[in-house]
């Protein structure tokens, strides 16, 4: 049976619950969801009256306010948790606390909004509440993928260490990544793995399916560039006389993943024809072969990737939404290399030794300043964009210590090699940065210049050293006499 948009299914669905002590407040919430066709809509402004109103009365979601006078929202949404577990709640608050943030989530929150929230964002928050509602069975799961990744993120213990060891990091956000990851891959849910080009979706994807203990196989798709019919072609198959040329029946790779993981890479790119084959497929397990009015049906496990702004492409109406929601259930964010420069060291390493082996040379040694260098690019192709830099290099390389020249080189005709901010120009006389106000002692210069090293190495001593010019153990001495003084 076809699943409704997420619109359509809100009209006719339980009603939404917003608590809030403010009038206005509610006002607006109700407006933005009417615009929607949300049009179900309870609207409470005394805290005291929820608990009696769910008690009698079954609800689709409840977005909750948390400062309130009589009964504070933390407090309600501990008891809606453990009187209705099955209720989505969304909690909107003026108080952007991190700490406060993660006590909600760990409350069992679905969602958490910072006022004044942004129309868009209150509206996907409440319709991705309302479509969690109408999936029973998922929502059961969930919960037990959140209790789990609860435990892990305690612990920061891996139970499927393996499974990660061709992503090579150091990185406290994929270290979360892994733990989410491990919580959610037994799920035969869809997944959506999104991230920059180059972030490294692929390996995420396969680690995914390597945890999950699928027995069939992992089969990628790259949907780039594909019209409606290669599509099909390609993950349907086709029958005899489908068209000409075809002179036999051919399986697809859906038959080919059966029992496992399909990967369909950079399924942004569909066409809506793709898309609606697509959401059968994931509805309900059912596909036609090209030249076939029989379906067929698929036990396959669907892994969506992306480089590209899904929502905005739902906003534009170039992405159908009922397949976006029912894709991104349970969702796994890639963050990019910039945002993790803890692991140029070890991924630059990698490379470097990769590079040689391949190009049968020995491996360069690297110089001091080379980690220095590389924190000064941003990576638009991340570890793809590092991988073909340290391959140019080594390439380029014949003995003794990697030259840095053509990573320089590269880095200036991309327009983002940034020079050292003090440097002596060919007049010989030495430019200074500007300072205003009190001029800095000596001392003061160097706790600013260290502080700043480990900012930008986010704490990574090792690399911090590197930007610096000096050794970690110099780096040491340096952070305890800095800790030392008043």
């Amino acid at each position: 049976m076809k699943r409704n948009s997420p619109s359509h299914v809100s009209r006719h669905s339980l009603p939404v619950l917003l608590v809030d002590d403010e009038q206005q407040i509610l006002l607006g919430y109700r407006a933005m969801l009417l615009t929607q066709g949300i049009e179900n809509i309870l609207a409470v402004d005394d805290s005291r009256n929820v608990l009696p109103l769910l008690s009698g009365q079954d609800m689709s979601a409840v977005v909750l306010d948390l400062n309130m006078p009589h009964i504070p929202g933390l407090v309600l949404l501990e008891k809606i948790r453990s009187e209705f577990p099955h209720l989505a709640v969304i909690i909107v608050t003026a108080a952007n606390d991190v700490e406060k943030a993660v006590e909600c989530m760990k409350i069992g929150a679905t969602d958490y909004l910072v006022k004044p929230v942004e129309d868009n964002r209150f509206i996907s928050s409440v319709k991705k509440a309302l479509e969690l509602n109408s999936m029973g069975e998922e929502i059961t799961s969930l919960r037990e993928h959140i209790s789990s990744l609860r435990h892990h993120l305690l612990t920061d213990k891996l139970e499927y260490e393996q499974a990660f060891s061709s992503i090579l990091t150091q990185s406290k956000k994929m270290r979360a990544v892994f733990h989410y990851i491990e919580t959610i891959s037994r799920s035969r849910e869809p997944v959506l793995v999104t991230g920059e080009t180059g972030a490294g979706k692929e390996l995420v994807s396969k680690a995914i399916h390597d945890i999950s203990e699928m027995s069939g196989a992992f089969v990628a798709v790259n949907a780039a560039g594909l019209d409606d019919t290669i599509f099909s072609d390609t993950l349907f198959g086709h029958k005899k006389g489908a068209y000409t040329g075809a002179d036999k029946d051919r399986d697809g790779l859906i038959v080919r993943a059966s029992g496992g993981t399909l990967f369909l890479d950079e399924f942004a790119d569909l066409n809506i024809m793709s898309q609606i084959k697509l959401l059968r497929l994931i509805e309900d397990g059912t596909y036609y072969p090209l030249g076939s009015d029989l379906p067929e049906k698929s036990d396959a496990r669907i892994i969506a990737a992306t480089n590209r702004d899904i929502n905005k492409l739902v906003s534009e109406g170039k992405f159908r939404e009922d397949l976006y929601y029912r894709l991104s259930v349970i969702q796994v964010q890639i963050p990019p290399l910039r945002e993790r420069f803890e692991d140029l060291y070890v991924l630059a390493d990698h490379f470097l030794e990769m590079s040689a082996r391949s190009l049968k040379k020995k491996k360069p040694t690297p110089p001091n300043e080379l980690i220095s260098l590389l924190s000064s690019y941003h990576y638009p192709g991340n570890i793809r964009e590092l991988k073909a830099i340290i391959f140019d290099a080594v390439a380029k390389h014949s003995s003794g210590v990697l030259s840095l020249g053509c990573v320089k080189e590269y880095f200036i005709r991309q327009g983002k090699y940034m020079q050292p901010v003090i440097s002596i120009p060919n007049s010989g006389k030495t430019a200074m940065p500007d300072i205003s106000g009190r001029f800095p002692t000596l001392k003061e210069a160097e706790d600013f210049i260290v502080t700043e090293a480990l900012k930008r190495s986010n704490g990574n001593q090792g690399i911090a050293a590197s930007l610096l010019g000096i050794t970690r153990q110099a780096l040491n001495s340096r952070l305890k006499t800095l800790r030392s003084r008043p």
